[in-house]
């Protein structure tokens, strides 16, 4: 039985369901709860627990491992299936991850484990009731929007965002040099309920030697030269997102600390005697094929597993060429505002030169490529030749390039915004398929081809266009 009376549809505070069969934390999380202002329901098993969900709406719902008739596993399998507006977290044994990590799986919000730490749970109840109500007030796709293309490879990573950032799960972002790993990460943060900052850091940056102290923080006087004490970046990123770009490069004594700091959501600063809690959510990503790592021995199989909860592939240019034009445009208005001129104009030859390539560096490469025939063009008017671009990656030998190694440089990837690109881009695109139309003798499929996209992708740009 439940400690409070049934709360209806009618109640104007937010309700939490607690399914738990230890009477100890029911109470423990009525009380909590209650002084938050919320009202609270609980259950002490499966059965009761899914007849309180189909009777009532929650703001949110925490369930335990482990039940007298069953799993909680099973709550988070429901309220994903029929009621996907509720956040749930899964209250787990001290150190069982491998429950936690199945419960994130199943579309578990976050986890919690006993014995529950208050300050904690007070974050993650925050964190869950801002998520509910932005599910509210903002259309869905309004971050994702930042990310430029139209190619269905890029609507389906922008709702893929959206659907992650409503989770606490540890994401690994993968991907080739210069894809925007980073700015996928920054829109899952943002899209999310967390209030605190996204801190990136590149882990292959960082001497191993000065590893631990950035990552976990040091007190003063713990070794020569710490003279003060210092947050390191897990602290730094509490109640907000913590970003490991080039995940790959830790040493292997780093994952090892790494992987329990993730466990246990707490870290040891050097030289401190206690533990600090910390709320993090872990986001990494890395150009390198960590699986194949893990089969050499090269990355620990255990990080992997706890930080590849759910994976995020983030497509190369060349899958998703149709976009090119719009980015390449919005290259071309940054370039202009930077250098106070108008942008350069595509020659119709160079921008079918650019849908032609294949792009081994993608973005971050389409962003060099343009920078360096702005400065060489003539006339404010690219052509071919400005480009540069290398021959054995046009895209008409049917080969992809081969990802090229980062240069540890920002893996912002694209730029954000449209402003006024449309007629520029639509210009733009209407030249290019004329004139390949017109080389061709208005054979589609031969034109397609010239210009390096598929037959469906020039029919699609024809219809959009007007072009009869």
């Amino acid at each position: 039985m439940g400690l409070n009376p049934p709360v209806g549809h009618s109640m104007s505070k937010p309700t939490v369901l607690v399914i738990d069969d230890e009477r100890d934390i029911r109470e423990l999380l009525t009380i909590t709860l209650g002084r938050m202002g919320l009202m609270v329901e609980t259950a002490s098993n499966v059965a009761e627990g899914k007849q309180r969900l189909a009777e009532n709406r929650y703001a949110l719902c925490f369930t335990d491992m482990r039940l007298p008739d069953g799993s909680g596993q099973e709550i988070i399998e429901l309220i994903a299936a029929k009621y996907a507006e509720t956040p749930v977290a899964m209250i787990t044994a001290y150190g069982n991850v491998d429950a936690a990590v199945n419960a994130l799986k199943a579309g578990a919000f976050d986890f919690v484990s006993k014995p529950v730490d208050i300050n904690m749970l007070r974050r993650l109840v925050q964190t869950a009731m801002r998520l509910a109500e932005e599910k509210k007030t903002e259309p869905p796709s309004a971050g994702a929007a930042k990310m430029l293309g139209d190619s269905p490879a890029i609507q389906e990573l922008r709702g893929t965002i959206v659907k992650l950032a409503r989770s606490q799960a540890p994401v690994y972002i993968s991907g080739e040099s210069g894809v925007g790993k980073e700015l996928v990460a920054r829109l899952i943060h943002e899209q999310g309920p967390r209030s605190g900052p996204f801190v990136p850091v590149n882990c292959g940056a960082i001497p191993s030697e000065l590893m631990e102290s950035e990552f976990f923080g040091h007190k003063k006087g713990s070794f020569t030269g710490a003279q003060v004490d210092k947050d390191g970046l897990f602290q730094t990123a509490n109640g907000g997102t913590l970003f490991l770009d080039e995940v790959a490069e830790l040493p292997i004594q780093m994952q090892v600390k790494l992987l329990r700091v993730i466990q246990e959501k707490a870290v040891r600063p050097i030289g401190g005697r206690a533990e600090v809690p910390v709320d993090v959510r872990i986001l990494s990503a890395t150009h390198k094929n960590l699986a194949k790592l893990v089969e050499v021995n090269q990355f620990r199989q255990d990080l992997f597993y706890r930080i590849n909860v759910i994976e995020l592939r983030v497509p190369p240019l060349r899958e998703r060429r149709e976009d090119v034009p719009k980015l390449a445009g919005r290259v071309l208005e940054r370039l202009a505002t930077d250098n106070g001129q108008p942008p350069a104009r595509l020659t119709p030859e160079a921008l079918a030169a650019l849908l032609a390539y294949a792009f081994p560096g993608n973005v971050r490469e389409l962003e060099n490529v343009l920078e360096r025939a702005v400065a060489l063009c003539e006339n404010n008017t690219i052509k071919p030749a400005d480009l540069r671009l290398s021959p054995q990656t046009q895209a008409a030998t049917g080969a992809a390039a081969a990802p090229i190694e980062d240069d540890g440089g920002e893996d912002e990837g694209e730029a954000t915004g449209d402003g006024g690109l449309d007629s520029y881009i639509s210009n733009l695109e209407r030249e290019a398929i004329m004139k390949a139309l017109q080389e061709t003798r208005y054979n589609k499929t031969a034109a397609a081809k010239k210009l390096g996209i598929t037959f469906r992708a020039l029919r699609y740009k024809l219809k959009k266009l007007g072009i009869d």
